[in-house]
């Protein structure tokens, strides 16, 4: 039996008196592709803040790794990619190297040299996401699709075997997103890391991952991508509360 890396149960979470999450119970198992749609305002940022600790757990549970959230030290074990969107400042002065290397502070701390063993990892991590060639590049001439990439690599050269992203393909033209999420696929299927794919894309979620799970307030569905195909067009509209068609992709 494959090893439970998030564990939620009955977790419940409000901002004063609003709603956000509701008695939500969820596993992720080792080597899940899992897609988190759902409306906005249906909760998903909510949950991943309080995956990554980033607010404080009002009721129920999360255990990461067999072990309560409240306890969990190794970040390291955790990846996160956010939406760029344009938050990003393309004056930034650093290399794709240099933004890569950040990834590895929390491992080896600031103002450290790092060794040959560690540059090879941010090597590594570079070649994995295909783009060695870019390398001594300042990250602010790449393409949007490039740059998420970069910070795909950030996110991996640690080793983590958690992978959570945050809608990464908002500011991505349609021409790079397709690769994007191939790139994804191979983390999930030849990297062996486990993701976590927030997404309003209904579609490509289906075609890339191998679960999904649909959350506005309470966890309407979660199950194979398969599953959730055979879904009405009725059944997905009731749980995001509007009028809604599911357009599957074919593989």
């Amino acid at each position: 039996m494959k090893e439970s890396l998030v564990t939620i149960k009955n977790l419940s979470y409000a901002y004063e008196d609003k709603i956000a999450l509701n008695d939500i119970n969820l596993d992720i198992h080792e080597g899940d592709f899992l897609g988190l749609i759902g409306p906005n305002g249906g909760g998903k940022t909510t949950l991943i803040k309080l995956l990554l600790g980033l607010i404080p757990i009002q009721q129920g549970s999360i255990h990461l790794f067999g072990q309560d959230i409240k306890h969990f030290k190794d970040s390291n074990n955790i990846g996160f990619v956010s939406q760029k969107s344009n938050a990003f400042n393309r004056g930034f002065p650093a290399t794709v190297r240099e933004v890569v290397a950040t990834g590895l502070v929390a491992k080896v701390g600031y103002f450290k040299f790092f060794t040959k063993a560690e540059h090879q990892k941010v090597m590594k991590a570079i070649e994995t996401v295909g783009m060695s060639e870019y390398i001594d590049q300042n990250i602010g001439d790449l393409s949007g699709g490039q740059q998420q990439r970069i910070f795909i690599a950030r996110a991996i050269v640690s080793d983590p075997k958690l992978l959570i992203l945050d809608e990464p393909t908002v500011g991505i033209d349609t021409e790079h997103v397709q690769k994007f999420y191939q790139l994804l696929n191979q983390l999930n299927q030849e990297n062996n890391i486990t993701l976590l794919l927030v997404s309003h894309d209904i579609g490509t979620v289906t075609k890339y991952a191998n679960g999904v799970a649909c959350l506005n307030k309470v966890l309407h569905f979660h199950g194979g991508t398969e599953e959730f195909a055979n879904i009405s067009d009725e059944e997905l509209s009731h749980f995001y509360g509007h009028d809604l068609k599911l357009v599957t992709h074919h593989h």
